[in-house]
């Protein structure tokens, strides 16, 4: 079966994720997987589906158009078989969060610390909170620590950048839960 990748953004509104995937419950499309975000004003979603006939994007027709005329703009891609699959990814999961005030180069700091050491980010998100007067940056990153590196060990390594941007940052375990 072809999966595919549906990315929807538009100026954020009640009714996008009803609208979206009312459209794909009456094509027969299965959702596999998503993530769906407002980023400033903007309402992003980002959806791995399936159709049990459709071999490529041009099988779905005009199906997204009122997406479209209600001012969304949509992106279908066919992926090429084993895209759709859940990656394999051994290691130790952590959440990392950073609060401190707004400016430039915190993502960048931390991610290039976190590469650099060979840390998989699996999820990364930005928010901009508090009052206009005293805005407070915060970033909440999940990623996947490779064997060399324990979550204690990380939480010492991110102090030398919590330092440089004035920021605070804290490490913890993720537990996983088995169902």
């Amino acid at each position: 079966m072809k999966h595919f990748a549906l990315t929807i953004i538009g100026r954020d509104r009640s009714g996008i994720v009803s609208q979206v995937t009312e459209i794909l419950y009456r094509l027969g499309c299965n959702i596999a997987d998503s993530s769906c975000s407002l980023l400033g004003g903007q309402f992003a979603m980002i959806l791995i589906i399936s159709h049990p006939e459709y071999d490529g994007a041009e099988g779905f027709g005009d199906s997204f158009k009122p997406l479209e005329e209600s001012g969304l703009s949509v992106f279908l891609r066919t992926l090429k078989p084993g895209g759709e699959q859940r990656p394999d990814i051994q290691g130790e999961a952590c959440m990392i969060s950073v609060y401190g005030s707004d400016k430039p180069g915190i993502v960048y700091r931390v991610a290039r610390e976190l590469g650099a050491r060979e840390v998989n980010i699996t999820d990364l998100n930005t928010k901009l909170i508090g009052s206009e007067q005293r805005p407070v940056y915060v970033m909440m990153i999940e990623a996947i620590l490779p064997p060399a590196i324990s979550v204690e060990e990380l939480d010492e390594l991110m102090k030398g950048i919590k330092d440089e941007l004035q920021v605070d940052i804290n490490v913890r375990p993720i537990t996983p839960v088995e169902l």
